[in-house]
Formats: C-alpha cells, sequence, structure tokens
C-alpha cells in the first residue's frame, strides 16, 4: 500500500544495496534451479544480517514504518 508521494520498499532493496554475498550468489542463479532455491533457502533462514543493521539501514535510507491503529 503506497501513500502520496512515497515509495514503497522493494523486495531485497536492503540485500542488493549493501551487496550481500548471499544475494550476489542468488543473482548469478537462475530463478526456479534447484541452486537458486538452496541460497534463497540461506536468505528465509540463516539471513547473515541482523534486524539491527535492517532497521537503521531504514532510518538511514529516509524511511518510514507504519501501521493501522486497530
Amino acid at each position: 500500500m503506497s501513500f502520496d508521494g512515497f515509495i514503497d520498499y522493494q523486495r531485497r532493496e536492503y540485500c542488493k544495496d549493501i551487496k550481500c554475498e548471499v544475494q550476489l550468489d542468488l543473482d548469478r542463479q537462475n530463478e526456479g534451479t534447484d541452486e537458486y532455491e538452496r541460497v534463497r533457502g540461506i536468505c528465509q533462514s540463516d539471513c547473515r544480517h541482523t534486524t539491527y543493521e535492517f532497521h537503521h539501514w531504514l532510518i538511514n535510507k529516509g524511511y518510514l514504518l507504519v501501521r493501522p491503529v486497530n
């Protein structure tokens, strides 16, 4: 859900911006192959970066986190 004058975070934007080694490897694979899924699994269950790092990256890039009141 976008708000006028704002952009949404794009999938893997953080990973690509920090040049994560796993993301770089994933970019070299063909989507849907066994190797792609293996590398993707690292991102899903064994990310090498912390939520702290991600959170501060968001702040430094000017992202705002919003949610409905209810």
